[in-house]
């Protein structure tokens, strides 16, 4: 059975930084393009930053600069250092594992930017 885990989230003050990271069992995490996406109630699930298996990557406009995202081939794991944090980033993270006949996500975990 497939599974992606995430971990990393909390409760972080504004301007401040978190890793997030993202355990997948799936015996093709080397040819998967990963991915991190967020969402807020009420609200489309959005990609925030996607690395390709030759580690080729994008970031959605609003995290560029501040957000990283990397893998670790070795480990099945997938990073987002997120850096300079906003209000505006507070969301549920989802990890997401997908390739030509498949999509698999994780439950996601939340991340809050408050004072």
């Amino acid at each position: 059975q497939v599974q992606l885990v995430e971990s990393g989230g909390g409760l972080v003050q504004p301007g401040g930084s978190l890793r997030l990271s993202c355990v997948a069992s799936v015996s093709n995490f080397r040819i998967s393009i990963m991915g991190w996406y967020r969402q807020i109630p009420g609200k489309q699930r959005d990609l925030v930053a996607q690395i390709t298996t030759s580690d080729n990557t994008y970031y959605a406009d609003s995290v560029k600069g501040r957000f990283t995202i990397s893998r670790d081939n070795a480990e099945n794991t997938v990073y987002l250092q997120m850096n300079s944090l906003k209000p505006e980033d507070t969301a549920v993270y989802y990890c997401n594992s997908r390739g030509p006949f498949y999509n698999y996500w994780g439950r996601g975990t939340q991340v809050t930017v408050s004072s």
